[in-house]
C-alpha cells in the first residue's frame, strides 16, 4: 500500500511518471486520483453493418473474415486490416503501428467472433470505392455460446475518458489510475463523519472507485456529488478561517458624524440616491463604524452609481479624521475619478482654498507621470494629512508614498490588480487596518463572489439612477453591408445633433508599440484584427471626412492622453477612437454611440462595459456591434446575446459559461492550477451555498481544526502555502 503523497515514480515507474509529470503536472499517487475523467463513453447498442453512418460511435457484433496487413508508402508505417462482417454488410478495421506490435494481429484470425466499438469514417484508397471503417477500434473477442450475454455487458460498460498528453493515450493513463487505485491507502476519512451522515455521503475510497472505475450510472453519481462537495467544503473552510481572522484584526472606527462634510455633501447633490445607494450606503457605514476591519465588495451594473457610493463612504472616514485612497487601474481611469469627485464636492474638496467651504477636505491625485513638483504637492498632502482624499494608480503603493492615517482603501476594478499590489496599500496603516471596500463594474454571479470574494461581504447595485437612459445595441454582420454603410451615416447624423460617438478597436494597429499581441488569422482563416491607426485613415478619407476625431490608446503620453480626454469631455472632439483603455469609469453624458469593430474578438463582459460609455445622460444610446463572424457561429451567438439584454448579471453567467473555472477564480495571479476539477461555479450552487454555511459552523466551533486533523490535512493539501498566502491578500 502507498499514500497520497508518494511519488509516481515510485509507483508506475519512471518513464510513465516523467511523461504524466511533464504532460499533465502530475507527480504524486494523490494527483493522479485526482485527475478524473472529462468525460465518459458508452458504447450504447448493437448496430448492424448496413445501417452505420459516418461520425457516429457504435457498437457491433462481427465475425473476423480477412486479415492482411501492409506497409505505408509514404512513411515508415505499418496497417493492419480486418474485415468484419455480421451477414448484413462488411466493415474494416485499421490498425496502424509497426509490424508485429499489435495484439490484434493474434487475437483476430479469421472467424473469431468478437465485439468493436469506435467512430465510423469512411476510408477512400486511391483505387476502389469509398469503405467505412473504424480506426483503433476497441475490441473484445467473446466465444459463440455467450455472445449474447457477453455483448450487452460491453457495450453497457462504462468507459473512462481522460485528459491526455502526447506519449500516453487514454488507457494508458486509465491503467495507471488503476495501478495508483488498487495501491492507495487513503487512511481515515477526512470529512467529519457527522457531515457525511447528514448529508448521506459515501466514504472518499468508494468515492474515488466510482468516479475512476464506476460500474453504472448511479455509482458515478454517487462518487461526483462525493467530490464536488470535498472541493467545495475545503474551499469554504480556508474562506471562513479568513473572515475569522478579519475580524479579529483591529482597525479603528470611523462612525458616522453628526454634522460633517457627508451631511453637507447629501445637502448639496442635485439628485436623490436611489433606494439601492442608501442601502448599500447604511451597510458600508454600519462596518466602518466596527472595531475590526470592513471588507466588503460592491458590485453594480453599468451606471449603477457606484462611485457616488464610494465618495459617500470615504466621506465618512474624512469626517473621522482619517484619509481615504481610491486606488484605479489606469491613468485614464485614475484621472477620470480625480475631475469626476473633484467637480461633486465643489467648495466641500477645497479645503484651505479661496471659495472653500468652512467645512471642507481636499482631493489628490498620484500618478506615475506627475512632474516632480506635482508630485513631490501631492505626496506632502497625502503624508501631512491634508488630503483626505487621495486618488492614484499603482503609483500609490511605492513605499516613499505615506499616509497620515489611511482609515479607508477603495478598490476599483479589483480583478485589475495583483494580490501583491492590494496588499501592499494595505499595509501603509501603521498599528492596525484599514477597511476595505472593493468595486467591480463587471456583475459577478452570487455562486461566484460566495466563492471567490468568501471572505467579504456583498453589496449589490441592481437599481439604475433616475435619468440614465437606455441602451439599444444592434449587430452588424458580415451578410448584411448596408449595415455597416449605415452605421457611418448614423455617426454623422449623431455628430450634426452636436452629440459624441466612440469607436473602439481591438489593436493599435502600429508595427511598433502595439497594443497587447496582434493576432494572427484564426483557423477559420479570418483576418487579424482591425487597429485603430489602419482605421483612421479610412475615417479622415472618407467614411467621416470632416469629423473632429481624436485618437486614444495606452502607448499615449500620459499627458496626450489625458488632453485628448478633456476635448472629447470638453465637447471639442465628434469622435474618439479608442482601444479599451475607455473601458471602464470614462464618463461623457453627450456621447451617445458606441460602435466596436470586430466586436466578436472582445469578451462579453467588455462588451458590457463598453456599451456602458453611452447613455449616461439624458439622450438615448445606441451600441453597434461591427463583425464579420457568421450567423450560428459561436461568436456570433455571444454577441446576439449581448444585444439581447442590458442586464449585466445575465451576460456575466453566459461569461462564466465560456471561461475556464480556473480564470473565474483568479488563478493565474495565484500562480497555481484551479483547485476545482468537478465544481461548476455556474451548476452548483445549491453546493456552494451549502458548503458554506458548513463550513463556517465548523470553523466556528473548531477554528484551527484541531479537532478535525484529516480535514485539517485536506486543507494544507489543497491549498498549499503560495495559494493560502493568495487568499489572505485576496
Amino acid at each position: 500500500m502507498t499514500n497520497l503523497d508518494e511519488p509516481l515514480r515510485k509507483v508506475l515507474g519512471d518513464k510513465t511518471a516523467k511523461v504524466l509529470s511533464k504532460g499533465l503536472d502530475l507527480h504524486t499517487v494523490g494527483d493522479l486520483l485526482h485527475h478524473y475523467p472529462r468525460r465518459y463513453a458508452h458504447r450504447g447498442e448493437l448496430t448492424p453493418l448496413n445501417e452505420l453512418a459516418d461520425g457516429e460511435h457504435v457498437t457491433v457484433m462481427a465475425e473476423v473474415v480477412k486479415v492482411q496487413g501492409r506497409t505505408l508508402s509514404r512513411s515508415p508505417g505499418y496497417v493492419l486490416e480486418i474485415t468484419v462482417t455480421d451477414g448484413t454488410g462488411e466493415l474494416k478495421l485499421s490498425f496502424f503501428g509497426r509490424r508485429g506490435s499489435y495484439v490484434p494481429e493474434r487475437d483476430l484470425s479469421p472467424g473469431t467472433r468478437g465485439l468493436f466499438a469506435g467512430k465510423i469514417s469512411t476510408y477512400r484508397p486511391r483505387s476502389g470505392r469509398p469503405q467505412r471503417q473504424l480506426a483503433h477500434p476497441q475490441y473484445k473477442v467473446v466465444a459463440a455460446r455467450d455472445a449474447d450475454e457477453a455483448a450487452r455487458e460491453w457495450a453497457d460498460e462504462i468507459i473512462p475518458i481522460y485528459p491526455t498528453t502526447k506519449g500516453l493515450d487514454i488507457d494508458a493513463i486509465g491503467k495507471s489510475v488503476a495501478t495508483v487505485l488498487d495501491m492507495a491507502d487513503l487512511g481515515d476519512d477526512p470529512m467529519p463523519a457527522a457531515i457525511r451522515e447528514r448529508l448521506g455521503m459515501i466514504s472518499l475510497t468508494d468515492a474515488y472507485e466510482g468516479i475512476h472505475r464506476p460500474k453504472d450510472w448511479e455509482q458515478l453519481g454517487r462518487a461526483r456529488r462525493r467530490l464536488k462537495w470535498d472541493e467545495a467544503f475545503v474551499l469554504q473552510i480556508a474562506l471562513a478561517q479568513r473572515r475569522r481572522a478579519a475580524a479579529a484584526l483591529p482597525a479603528k472606527p470611523r462612525p458616522p458624524a453628526p454634522d460633517g462634510i457627508l451631511r453637507a455633501f447629501d445637502a448639496r447633490l442635485p439628485f436623490g440616491l436611489t433606494e439601492g445607494q442608501l442601502k448599500v450606503g447604511e451597510e458600508i457605514a454600519a462596518d466602518l463604524a466596527e472595531s475590526h476591519p470592513m471588507h466588503r465588495l460592491l458590485q453594480g451594473d453599468v451606471g449603477a452609481g457606484k462611485t457616488i457610493v464610494a465618495l459617500r463612504s470615504m466621506l465618512q472616514v474624512v469626517d473621522n479624521g482619517g484619509q481615504a485612497a481610491l486606488l484605479a487601474p489606469t491613468e485614464v481611469l485614475a484621472q477620470q475619478h480625480y475631475r469626476s469627485i473633484t467637480r461633486m464636492l465643489g467648495e466641500l474638496g477645497q479645503a484651505g482654498q479661496i471659495g472653500g467651504a468652512d467645512k471642507a477636505t481636499r482631493v489628490t491625485l498620484v500618478t506615475g507621470s506627475q512632474g516632480a513638483k506635482a508630485r513631490r504637492e501631492a505626496l506632502l498632502e497625502a503624508a501631512s494629512g491634508q488630503a483626505g482624499i487621495v486618488v492614484g494608480t499603482h503609483a500609490l503603493l511605492e513605499d516613499h508614498v505615506q499616509f497620515a492615517d489611511l482609515g479607508l482603501m477603495v478598490v476599483d476594478e479589483q480583478h485589475r490588480f495583483g494580490v501583491e499590489q492590494r496588499d501592499a496599500l494595505r499595509e501603509k496603516v501603521a498599528g492596525g487596518r484599514p477597511h476595505v471596500l472593493v468595486m467591480t463594474a463587471t456583475p459577478i454571479p452570487r455562486t461566484v463572489a460566495m466563492t471567490v470574494f468568501g471572505d467579504l461581504e456583498t453589496s449589490v447595485l441592481g437599481q439604475l439612477p433616475a435619468g440614465r437612459s437606455a441602451i439599444s445595441t444592434h449587430v452588424v454582420p458580415p451578410e448584411k453591408p448596408a449595415f455597416l454603410a449605415r452605421t457611418w451615416e448614423r455617426i454623422r447624423e449623431e455628430a450634426g445633433k452636436g452629440r459624441q460617438v466612440y469607436i473602439v478597436c481591438p489593436r493599435i494597429g502600429e508595427q511598433e508599440g502595439d497594443e497587447g499581441d496582434v493576432p494572427a488569422p484564426d483557423e477559420e482563416g479570418r483576418r487579424s484584427p482591425l487597429g485603430i491607426m489602419e482605421l483612421l485613415p479610412m475615417l479622415e478619407g472618407e467614411l467621416l471626412a470632416g469629423l473632429r476625431i481624436g485618437v486614444l490608446h495606452g502607448k499615449l503620453h500620459p499627458d496626450e492622453k489625458d488632453a485628448v480626454m478633456r476635448r472629447f469631455t470638453a465637447g471639442e472632439l465628434d469622435v474618439l477612437l479608442a482601444t479599451t483603455v475607455i473601458e471602464v469609469g470614462v464618463d461623457v453624458p453627450n456621447a451617445t454611440v458606441m460602435v466596436i469593430m470586430d466586436a466578436d474578438r472582445f469578451g462579453v463582459s467588455q462588451l458590457h462595459q463598453l456599451r456602458g460609455r453611452v447613455g449616461r445622460g439624458t439622450l438615448p444610446g445606441l451600441c453597434l456591434l461591427v463583425t464579420d463572424a457568421e450567423p450560428g457561429s459561436r461568436a456570433r451567438e455571444r454577441l446576439d446575446a449581448v444585444a439581447s439584454t442590458t442586464d449585466g448579471f445575465a451576460l456575466s453567467r453566459l461569461d462564466l459559461e465560456q471561461r475556464r473555472e480556473g480564470d473565474v477564480l483568479g488563478a493565474a495571479q495565484a500562480g497555481r492550477a484551479s483547485s476545482l476539477r468537478l465544481l461548476t461555479l455556474q451548476r452548483d450552487e445549491d453546493v456552494i451555498r451549502l458548503a458554506r454555511e458548513e463550513a463556517t459552523a465548523l470553523v466556528e466551533d473548531d477554528p484551527d481544526l484541531e479537532r478535525h486533523p484529516g480535514l485539517a490535512a485536506e486543507l494544507a493539501s489543497l491549498l498549499d502555502v503560495e495559494r493560502t498566502e493568495f487568499l489572505e491578500k485576496t
